[in-house]
């Protein structure tokens, strides 16, 4: 064999295998959507990957994602969502609050779209039912904001003299209005004053607390809201700083320092929505997935920042708490 002959021939079996890599699939690109933020919600763009792992799927690898954050400022989420089916994502993972659900089911109603939402997902419209989704979206109801009067309830067996309780919300929240009557509704069964108050910027943070302070109330319960979620640190040292009695509404405000939290893992409902999101990659549809609901609630007691307020725990609370921080 000519030398010429034998470099062509090995230079055609060294393209070969080259070229039938470029006929592969492109792998699957994920869109994640959130209207919190990077930095403070990196743990649970871990529980989300976590989901994914579950079946097989590790972002990299086998999988790639796109990821659009609105840092609080809801009116971002629209182009955010719009810009991901752009993309022509395989899926979008709607986190971060059913506002981002909301936001993409509004852009498409083709691309999957799975959610994680605190508020009731069939009154917001993002599902027809929780046993039957229909259409293109599913995802995770973590109902955060039906638990207000619960919360009322555990604050007031922290400060049984108390009469008035001050409730911060975001009322650009899509359920906020409904998760305030149902604390109203909570207050009033327990003789107690409910004062909302309304926080839609960091700015307004000061003014809530100071109304607090000004108006002698003994508590405070925040609402449900992806925004002050993740400005968890903030609201917790404004509490610590003006020594208000405060309960929330995930246990990550506890380990910040935060006084009480009750509610369902948030941590396990990014995992869940990883491993819905994990599914539709492998085929199925969002329609035939029932909404999960969670099954339990975590109430936890920061003994350390009780202590720092002069608080005592009654003992009777302390033993119903599933975890106290000491």
């Amino acid at each position: 064999m000519r030398r010429r002959d034998f470099t062509a021939q090995l230079g055609a079996a060294i393209a070969w295998p080259v070229a039938a890599r470029g006929q592969q699939p492109a792998m699957p690109v994920i869109g994640f959507l959130s209207g919190r933020s990077p930095a403070e919600s990196a743990y649970l763009v871990g529980a989300f990957r976590t989901g994914l792992n579950e079946l097989g799927y590790v972002e990299g690898r086998n999988v790639n994602a796109e990821y659009r954050w609105a840092d609080g400022h809801y009116e971002r989420l629209p182009a955010l969502a719009a810009e991901l089916v752009g993309r022509r994502v395989a899926v979008i993972a709607a986190t971060g609050g059913s506002v981002s659900g909301l936001a993409a089911k509004a852009v498409t109603q083709t691309t999957p779209i799975i959610f994680s939402s605190g508020g009731d997902a069939v009154k917001l419209g993002l599902v027809a039912s929780l046993n039957r989704p229909g259409g293109n979206v599913t995802g995770v109801n973590l109902i955060f904001g039906a638990l207000g009067a619960k919360r009322l309830e555990l604050l007031r067996d922290l400060i049984p003299q108390a009469t008035a309780i001050a409730m911060l919300v975001n009322l650009n929240y899509p359920s906020a209005s409904t998760e305030v009557q149902e604390a109203e509704a909570g207050a009033r069964s327990l003789g107690l004053q409910l004062h909302v108050l309304n926080a839609t910027t960091e700015s307004e943070f000061q003014r809530a607390v100071a109304a607090v302070v000004a108006q002698r109330m003994a508590g405070l319960l925040v609402g449900d809201d992806p925004f002050l979620q993740s400005r968890r640190d903030q609201l917790v040292q404004l509490a610590a700083l003006h020594a208000i009695p405060a309960i929330y509404f995930s246990r990550d405000f506890s380990d910040a320092g935060g006084l009480m939290s009750y509610g369902p893992s948030i941590i396990d409902a990014y995992r869940l929505v990883g491993f819905y999101t994990a599914r539709v990659l492998k085929g199925e549809k969002p329609a035939d997935l029932p909404v999960i609901q969670p099954t339990k609630f975590e109430l936890v007691i920061n003994l350390k920042t009780a202590k720092a307020l002069g608080l005592d725990v009654p003992p009777t609370l302390l033993a119903r708490a599933d975890e106290v921080i000491e």
